[in-house]
């Protein structure tokens, strides 16, 4: 499929994410330059590297491949996600900020050491499960990647990750954060044009929204309905615990939440929340769109999906190829499909590197070593994240989607509860938070296991194990000796969010 100029396109925008990761290489002086960028980021980096971040292989190809399957009541996703970035900002990053002013925090694994008193139990517990629950989410993310290259250019699945995980290795390890926040804001404005552009010619070339939305009515009522009346998905009470996971699970993601340690200054907070939602629901509503009419140009015999377990995850890909019919802008979107799926997969990487080389290694292992080789550390395993999620890609999931959920339903399960009582409730004990985080970790194992191999449950399965995450949480810190006063007031623990 793919000619000279479409391989100059594709080999052009890689050379230019590497180029910018050997232009952030010499901002890297120490540590806090590679792991926060020196705390310098501006509004609209900030903005879009937030909005990148939540924006993950799932954001172009899962979510118009979940319109395709589902119709209108996959719509909340869209809603939900970007709320995230709002959840975080408000309820996460003012306080986290300000903190973060007097503690110099690196990690989300420094505050919840600091505020409940365990600079070893809870931090290693947090940080490998940090590692674990991130590199599930990386799959999905190459995943993306390569089917985007195997569509391309007609190359093997293995091929197309060797290829997708050498760039963004590259940049990510060389670069740091400075290399990830500028690819973000460069990968952020593709993403946002190109959907723009392209999106509404797929949905033209299905005949416009009217009759998209027409012809799925006729294929199915369920289709155009805000929620579905019968089953187990995107019923009601499902759409409350889909709520929940989105909008809370990806706030308190390490990915996500990381960035707000980056900030320059917190007066940045106060548009960020309302822009990072207004850019996101436009971008996805068109995507979402397209996957509807994707629904017509199948069912019409404009095209056929491949036979393959994740057969809908190509609608897009399919639906372009057929409504613009020149390999050359096949190759233009294949980078806007790669802007969206790398601004979230570096940032996953690095976060992988930061947990360990700084919480583990740093703070456990050799709590004397010099800064040169925490560097070094960190970014050996920003190389071997690459290398194991690009093993288990080879089998790609049944549905990008449902991974990447499942990997936002162990975040949730996770880190949600410790985090926010933390924050907000000054009775939170050491012991509470240990065995809150344990339990969550064990009942999404559970839970997630019986609802994807079993039987489906009502509610997304993170819902169940958050809530025993919660239980725990109340009865242990009820039951165990309070946290020191002094370490209440310096972490500015209490019902009220405020800058300094």
């Amino acid at each position: 499929m793919a000619d000279l100029a479409t391989i100059t396109i594709i080999a052009f925008y890689c050379l230019a994410m590497i180029g910018i990761g050997g232009w952030a290489s010499r901002k890297i002086k120490n540590t806090e330059d590679y792991l926060v960028a020196g705390r310098s980021l501006g509004f609209w980096v900030f903005v879009l590297l937030m909005i990148g971040t939540v924006c993950s292989g799932m954001s172009l190809l899962g979510v118009s491949g979940l319109g395709y399957k589902f119709g209108w009541p996959t719509f909340w996703e869209q809603i939900f996600v970007p709320l995230s970035i709002a959840f975080c900002v408000i309820f996460f990053g003012v306080k986290l900020h300000s903190i973060t002013r007097t503690t110099g925090y690196i990690t989300v694994q420094d505050y919840l050491a600091h505020r409940y008193e365990s600079p070893t139990a809870l931090r290693t517990l947090s940080a490998l499960s940090g590692i674990i629950v991130s590199l599930i989410y990386l799959v999905g993310q190459y995943t993306a990647i390569a089917i985007v290259l195997m569509w391309l250019f007609e190359i093997p699945l293995w091929l197309a990750l060797i290829i997708a995980t050498l760039v963004v290795t590259i940049y990510t390890t060389i670069g740091g954060l400075y290399a990830v926040a500028w690819a973000a804001l460069i990968q952020s404005l593709i993403l946002i044009g190109g959907v723009v552009i392209m999106a509404p010619l797929i949905i033209f070339y299905a005949g416009g929204f009217t009759h998209v939305n027409e012809y799925m009515a006729s294929v199915n009522p369920d289709l155009v309905r805000p929620w579905l009346t019968e089953g187990m998905l995107f019923t009601p009470s499902y759409l409350v615990s889909f709520g929940v996971l989105l909008i809370v699970g990806l706030a308190c993601a390490p990915h996500v939440i990381n960035n707000i340690l980056a900030v320059r200054d917190a007066k940045l907070f106060a548009w960020a929340p309302l822009l990072g939602f207004v850019i996101y629901c436009a971008v996805m509503f068109l995507l979402k769109f397209a996957g509807f009419a994707g629904i017509v140009l199948v069912h019409e015999g404009a095209f056929t999906l491949p036979d393959v377990p994740n057969a809908q995850d190509f609608v897009i890909l399919y639906g372009i190829q057929n409504a613009i019919p020149h390999v050359a802008l096949w190759s233009i979107f294949a980078v806007i499909v790669l802007a969206a799926v790398m601004s979230t997969t570096d940032r996953l990487m690095l976060t992988i590197g930061a947990m360990f080389s700084w919480d583990i290694y740093k703070k456990l292992i050799i709590p004397d070593a010099p800064d040169r080789q925490i560097l070094f550390v960190s970014k050996i395993v920003v190389v071997l994240s690459a290398l194991v999620t690009m093993i288990i890609a080879l089998n790609p999931p049944e549905m990008l989607a449902f991974l990447i959920w499942m990997g936002i339903g162990i975040m949730l399960s996770t880190f949600a509860i410790p985090l926010l009582a933390g924050l907000y409730w000054r009775r939170a004990t050491r012991m509470g938070a240990i065995v809150s985080m344990t339990s969550g970790l064990i009942a999404a194992g559970v839970f997630g296991v019986y609802y994807q191999y079993i039987e489906m449950l009502p509610l997304h399965f993170s819902f169940y194990a958050v809530v025993v995450s919660f239980i725990a949480m109340v009865v242990v810190s009820l039951l165990t000796e309070k946290t020191d006063e002094k370490i209440l007031d310096e972490t500015k623990t209490g019902w009220f969010i405020r800058c300094p």
